[in-house]
Formats: structure tokens, sequence, C-alpha cells
């Protein structure tokens, strides 16, 4: 019963922090989940089945629902629409526009669209998709079409971060068609890993054939979600964090990662060697790509800096910008000013090693050429027989610890 209050007491906040239309002794409509993911399984479940109500009223088929969200999208959401049969319907992406166009998302939606998903605080550059436009174009098209097709935002990233940074900018329930929303605690809510939230406007947006009521641990227990046990530490954790911070706390710690996100953005730039791909306003992070990559490319940059203790991902972006390569750092509440100048530092460092070094492709070339007078085929066969030496040297000596250490506990003494 304490988990269930405790769970309730922090849905209640975050539903406030994203200007649920509560009444002042309205209870607010929400579940704590284990990370993101089964947030947004929760979310697309509850929207499936409320356009497979009005369809069947209507006399309508139900087998063919569909999703309409940018490239951009994380993975659980391609996980939700492979297991429970719903089409993703992607936005490509396209070169210096890396999150969904909201135009032409609106122009995928039909009749079997259960919702359009934005992405508050896209994972690829942390920018904040378009909310606002995309609910004003939906307006516009459900008048048009008699269609009521709603809108969820994955705030997994961002919803911790705009309500205290940006609390002007109009992307959560103050819009009337963003239905539900989710977010990460083990992001910026400052939890470590393990929690999530999704939070729904009203009682009406979750179907109440998806919610279990249970009465055997003291009371009556309504629960939806995927699992039923699990762990309380991050929901306590979660409510320590919102009443010992509060509002002001939580604005504080994201400033300041928004001003380290500056001067590291700033350090790069002055390298003259980066283009930077994020935005200001977004989730404080700096993803950014080499301004000439002919030689060298990000991958080389990002395996060198962990010779200096830093994992600094690089990827390539979402069709239909996959010819772009990015490298991303994240900024977090532990990543202060004195970091972000030592990394910028250590990049100089690797840049400056990359320039002395020949270029990626042409050692490439010549390793396929036989510059030792091998064929490339007899080099990969032997490169696979040391693989396979060193896994068995490293095996031996494991056993032989592993023996030494079994004898030694066998004396007596």
């Amino acid at each position: 019963m304490m988990y269930m209050n405790t769970q309730n007491r922090c849905v209640n906040i975050i539903a406030h922090l994203f200007n649920a239309p509560l009444e002042d002794s309205e209870s607010a409509v929400g579940v704590g989940t284990v990370g993101s993911s089964e947030a947004i399984m929760l979310a697309g479940l509850a929207f499936k089945r409320k356009w497979q109500n009005k369809r069947r009223a209507e006399g309508k088929p139900i087998d063919n629902p569909n999703i309409v969200t940018g490239a951009n999208v994380q993975v659980c959401w391609e996980k939700f629409a492979r297991y429970f049969e719903v089409e993703l319907k992607e936005v490509k992406l396209r070169e210096g526009y890396y999150v969904m166009d909201p135009e032409k998302a609106v122009e995928m939606v039909d009749e079997n669209t259960i919702c359009v998903a934005a992405i508050l605080g896209s994972t690829l550059n942390g920018e904040f998709e378009d909310v606002k436009r995309l609910n004003d174009l939906l307006v516009e098209k459900n008048k048009e079409t008699g269609w009521d097709t709603p809108i969820h935002v994955d705030a997994a990233s961002g919803g911790f971060i705009a309500p205290f940074l940006y609390p002007e900018l109009e992307w959560d329930f103050r819009l009337p068609l963003v239905k539900s929303i989710n977010v990460s605690g083990h992001k910026y809510g400052l939890v470590y890993a393990g929690i999530g939230w999704v939070i729904w406007r009203n009682k009406e947006d979750l179907p109440e054939e998806l919610i279990f009521h249970i009465n055997y641990l003291g009371a009556d227990q309504p629960t939806f979600t995927l699992n039923f046990s699990k762990g309380s530490s991050q929901v306590i954790a979660q409510y320590y964090q919102l009443i010992r911070l509060g509002f002001e706390g939580y604005r504080n710690v994201m400033e300041n990662c928004r001003e380290n996100m500056i001067v590291l953005k700033e350090g790069l730039e002055k390298t003259e060697r980066f283009n930077i791909v994020s935005k200001d306003e977004g989730v404080p992070l700096v993803a950014f790509s080499l301004r000439d990559n002919h030689r060298h490319d990000e991958f080389e940059i990002s395996d060198l800096l962990r010779r200096f203790g830093w994992i600094v991902p690089a990827y390539t972006m979402p069709p239909d910008a996959q010819h772009v390569t990015v490298l991303r750092v994240v900024i977090r509440e532990d990543f202060s000013h004195t970091l972000a100048e030592r990394l910028v530092n250590d990049i100089q460092k690797v840049l400056h090693e990359l320039d002395t070094l020949p270029s990626k492709l042409s050692s490439n070339v010549k390793a396929a050429d036989g510059e030792d007078g091998k064929p490339a085929e007899t080099r990969a066969l032997e490169s696979k027989k040391s693989d396979l030496e060193k896994t068995r040297e490293i095996t031996t000596i494991w056993r032989k610890f592993v023996t030494a250490r079994k004898q030694k506990m066998n004396v007596v003494c």
C-alpha cells in the first residue's frame, strides 16, 4: 500500500508539471513503469484499444492500425509496433532536419492511425519536435475528415527539461490533442536506471477494460502494467528527489546542465573542425560532426577518445540522412564545466594525432591490395587464427587460476 501511495503522489506531481487539466481534488491518471519502454507500450495499447472500440461501434474493420512518427524514434517504438501488430509509418529525415516534419506527418495520417507520436528530445541530437505545430495541423485535419486522431508525446529525455528551462513552450497537456505523455525518471529525473512514467490526460483516455483490480493486498488496487512484481526503490528515489529538490531545485540543475553544454559547444566551435548538429533549445547535449571527414571519420575520433577515458558514441542518422555521421555528448548533472573543457582538450589531441596518420581509406586500400604480399583471404584467416589462439590462451590461464584457487581452498589448516 505504501508503494502505491508513493507512486500515486509521483504521478500527481508529474501530471501537474505537464499541465494536466485536473480539478483541485482530482487525482491524475498514470503509473510508474520499467523505464520509458514499458510506458510507451502501455500508452500504445491504450490508443489501439480506443481506436478499436470506436471502429467497432461504427461497424468498421479493426485489422490495420498504424502509428505515424519520425524515423528518429527510439527502438522501443519499433518493438511496440512489432509486438502488438501495429504498422509503424515513419517520416523520413533529411540532412539538416533531423526530427519529424509535422506537415509530412499529418499527410501520412489516415483513418487507421491510432496516434501520432512526437518526440520531446530526440535521441539523435536532443532536438524538441514542434508538438504545437503538429497539434494545430492535426486539429484542422480532424475537422476536415471527421477523425479524432490524437497525439502521444515521448518525453523520455525532455520531460524533466522543458518545464524548467522552457516553461512557455507548449508541448504538453495544454494542447488539446495530447492525450498521453511518457517520461524517464532515470534520465533527467535524476533517479538511477529503471524507472519511467506514463501520464494520461484524463480517465477517458485510458480504457477501463485495460485496468485490472486486485484486493488481496489489503485494499482495492487498480493496476495497468505489463508486469506486476518489481522493486520499489526507484519510485521511492523519484519521490525523494521531487520533494527534496522541488521546482527550483530541478530548474537549477537543468540550468547548470545547459551552461555546461554551452561551454562544450563553444569549445568545439573554436576548433573550426566540427559542425554542431544539436540545437540550443532541447536536451542539454552536444551532437557534432566533422566538417571534413574524407581522411578520417567520426568513428575514429570515438575510438581514440577511449584512450583518454571518454566513451563518446558515433552513429549514422536514420533514412534519408544515413550518410551523416554524428558524435554525441550528453550533459548530465555530474558533468562539470571543468570536464567540458577537458573533453575539448582531449578531442583536440585526438584531432592532432589523426592529422599525422594516413587516411583510413588509403590504409584500407593498401590492406586490400596485399601490401605484405599476402592475399586478403589469407590475412583474414590468419587474423581469425590469431583471435582463436588468444582465446585459448586466456581460457588456459583462467583454468589454471581456478584450479589453484580450488586447491588453496581445500587445504586443511
